[in-house]
């Protein structure tokens, strides 16, 4: 008997071991004011692989400056572009999953109840992000482009309907890693810009003509950046030679496939890549004077982004004028991937003992006000 059971343990030892496991999927949705976007990818023991992505320009805070509300038409087209998203996560059968929600629903008066209405109509949970966690999640997603030899960095992360500008202690952020960053940025200073390239360019679309626009654009730009750098003396923490900005947003990977001269958009000739401050002034230039028409055929503009770009140009040069010296390092990365790293790397959130009893009963009440309401 004994012979046999060890001829048995021998066979079982045999078994082949598994091979068609695969690492769990992790998903990070960014409903923004122009963009809707998704970024799918497997983690890896130093950060991660992606597996696949997807864009799509919604325009969800079109008239929101006005109105002070969503609008039908731009939430119809936020649907779709959800309803797309949606369908991937569950062909790809995502385990993980994070949306967040910046600064259109966070200004519309109607921005809480368009977030029940995706629910309900996608399946897709999204939390309202306030500016300081953009902020964050926009430097860990970027972390890695930090210079060795930087001493401060601007993070310069451009959005549809607002700015997020972070000072950052460099030396830290080299000393302490992504496990010291995820659980305390070493960001010395920051500030919420109310101004995105959809909101400034709504603002000042009234003028007759982009020679009137730009510089009233710049202006009120300038008017909000310098302020805050006045208060926490931005220029002077930048004014050491190895200081540099990150620039993370469409507007800036647009302006440097220009810069760079590429046929087509190549994320690979583009992030990581840094500008110098004259070389890449003329190239704003040259897209200002082009007018929409001619920025339109720029490959990595093309049209949906032509008429945004000058807003873009503006909030750029408004930024860099803290730092003209300053070179600006490209980052075709930023939130999506920083709340990607949040949730493979960073710490777990706990559950009170309570949490789930507390959720069964919020269940039944939400069973019971379903059937109260049919």
């Amino acid at each position: 008997m004994a012979d046999k059971k060890s001829r048995g343990g021998q066979r079982r030892n045999r078994r082949p071991a598994r091979t068609d496991r695969r690492p769990p999927l992790y998903a990070a949705v960014d409903l923004g004011t122009n963009n809707c976007r998704l970024l799918v990818a497997a983690p890896t023991r130093k950060g991660f692989n992606v597996v696949d992505s997807h864009s799509q320009i919604a325009r969800l805070g079109e008239g929101l400056e006005q109105s002070g509300r969503l609008s039908d038409v731009a939430m119809d087209r936020a649907f779709d572009a959800l309803s797309a998203i949606s369908k991937k996560l569950k062909a790809k059968r995502v385990g993980h999953v994070r949306c967040i929600a910046t600064e259109a629903c966070r200004k519309a008066e109607n921005g809480a109840e368009f977030i029940t209405q995706i629910r309900e109509r996608t399946g897709l949970t999204f939390k309202i992000i306030g500016p300081q966690e953009e902020a964050r999640l926009a430097l860990i997603g970027c972390h890695n482009l930090i210079d060795d030899d930087a001493k401060s960095v601007l993070v310069l992360d451009i959005g549809g309907g607002s700015t997020e500008l972070s000072l950052v202690d460099a030396a830290v952020a080299r000393d302490s890693g992504l496990d010291g960053m995820l659980k305390k940025p070493p960001i010395k200073a920051w500030t919420s810009v109310p101004l995105g390239v959809v909101t400034l360019t709504e603002a000042f679309d009234h003028l007759g003509s982009e020679e009137e626009a730009y510089p009233a654009m710049l202006e009120r730009a300038k008017s909000y950046v310098e302020k805050w750098a006045e208060k926490h003396d931005i220029r002077r923490m930048l004014a050491d030679e190895t200081s540099h900005i990150i620039g993370t947003s469409g507007t800036v990977t647009c302006v440097a496939g220009v810069h760079f001269g590429l046929e087509k958009y190549r994320r690979d000739l583009v992030d990581g890549q840094w500008m110098d401050h004259d070389g890449c002034y003329s190239t704003m230039d040259a897209l200002i004077t082009a007018g929409p028409e001619g920025r339109a055929k720029f490959p990595t503009i093309g049209h949906d982004r032509a008429g945004l770009m000058l807003a873009g140009c503006a909030l750029m040069d408004a930024v860099w004028s803290l730092a003209p010296h300053a070179r600006m390092r490209v980052a075709d990365r930023g939130l999506r991937e920083g709340l990607l790293l949040s949730m493979m790397k960073g710490p777990k959130r706990k559950r009170s003992r309570g949490g789930r009893k507390r959720k069964l009963q919020q269940n039944g009440s939400d069973k019971a006000a379903a059937e109260a309401k049919s």
